[in-house]
């Protein structure tokens, strides 16, 4: 699936940010349809799966929080 500029944005700021050594960035807004904060043109709700030296050591929760940033 070819992400969209929401999707792209994403995935650039945490390459550039977190420099991971694996990154997927995974569009489900089409799980979401008709749910609190979707919208008609997709791009509402992303999986985010990545791997980077700078989540040594950090709790669930800092890692989540270090994404989110």
């Amino acid at each position: 699936m070819t992400l969209g500029p929401v999707g792209q944005r994403i995935a650039r700021e945490l390459n550039a940010r977190r420099a991971p050594a694996r990154l997927d960035v995974i569009d489900e807004s089409y799980q979401h349809h008709g749910h609190s904060g979707s919208r008609p043109d997709g791009e509402s709700h992303f999986r985010v799966r990545i791997a980077a030296e700078a989540f040594r050591g950090k709790s669930r929760v800092e890692q989540h929080r270090m994404v989110n940033a």
